[in-house]
């Protein structure tokens, strides 16, 4: 299902696709904890394990959104309906499968490697079902949840939020939930994510009504764009209390990828910028900052 040439350019970003339309990349932040050189923000914030976390996507191009900072190649002939799909116990077993061979290599450097760590990563038990793409598009995405579970994992799941009706049919709901929030109105809606789908902001404030029924830990991540979406502090502040999240991460755009095609430099913000913002929308919902990790360029923001 996924094109000749885009699967060639995903393989040569180190993506491993599995079956028909996943794909399993080996993140930064697992390499760097297997090397002793630093974890992922989510480890600071959640306690996860950098070094045993699997990130992987069960719709690795199919997305609503074609959204300027996605680091990914974004071909709007996609779109975003899946025709034919894997079984989630393949997706699982074989994303496993594929995160050990990614992960292969290091054995080739015993000098440098941490050696428990790299055992340990060859039996992942986490999993961040967000690497690229909407992963609600799947229509088995509550199986898939399931079956991860099944083998011991935690799951943290990211969505746009423009599917509200599959996120409200949740059998099996994630450990996390992550709901993208990338901009506090509907012009900026459409200026920054360019969806796919028609009433793309409807959608998205359904999923905010529904957000705060969601029995598991929910998170709203803003990825701030300076010039494009990092303002009216007030605006993201009346969203975020309708959807109660337990917690707010207000995170940089990065200048990686192909959003390198389509941004600048300058669009990236620094720590201060975030530190700023959240500060004020700090002020607006009355959530305390809780945490933050400046290499990330993330701050969290907690309800309690």
């Amino acid at each position: 299902m996924i094109p000749k040439d885009i699967k060639k350019r995903l393989i040569n970003q180190h993506y491993h696709i599995v079956g028909k339309h996943s794909a399993v990349k080996v993140c930064h932040w697992t390499k760097k904890s297997i090397l002793d050189e630093g974890f992922c923000y989510k480890q600071n914030f959640y306690g996860i394990q950098s070094h045993r976390c699997l990130q992987m996507s069960p719709s690795v191009i199919w997305c609503t959104h074609r959204c300027i900072y996605c680091w990914r190649y974004i071909d709007n002939k996609i779109g975003y309906e899946l025709r034919e799909i894997d079984t989630p116990e393949y997706i699982v077993k074989n994303s496993i499968n594929a995160q050990a061979i990614l992960l292969s290599g290091y054995g080739g450097i015993p000098d440098r490697i941490n050696w428990k760590k790299y055992d340990e990563s060859k039996e992942p038990n986490q999993a961040a079902i967000s690497l690229s793409g909407e992963p609600m598009v799947y229509p088995r995405i509550s199986e898939l949840i399931g079956e991860f579970h099944k083998r011991g994992f935690t799951t943290f799941l990211v969505t746009n939020g423009t599917l509200p009706e599959r996120i409200e049919c949740l059998e099996e709901l994630p450990t996390q939930l992550y709901l993208s929030l990338n901009a506090p109105d509907d012009k900026i809606y459409k200026g920054v994510c360019r969806p796919l789908i028609n009433n793309g902001w409807d959608r998205i404030n359904k999923t905010i009504d529904l957000f705060p029924s969601i029995d598991t830990r929910r998170v709203i991540r803003i990825t701030m764009i300076r010039n494009w979406n990092m303002f009216n502090p007030e605006g993201y502040g009346r969203l975020v209390e309708r959807a109660e999240p337990d917690f707010v991460e207000v995170k940089a755009y990065m200048f990686v990828g192909e959003s390198r095609k389509r941004l600048n430099l300058e669009d990236m913000p620094s720590f201060g910028d975030i530190e700023e913002f959240s500060q004020k929308l700090s002020d607006e919902i009355g959530y305390r900052i809780k945490d933050s990790k400046e290499d990330s360029r993330v701050v969290l923001l907690s309800k309690n």
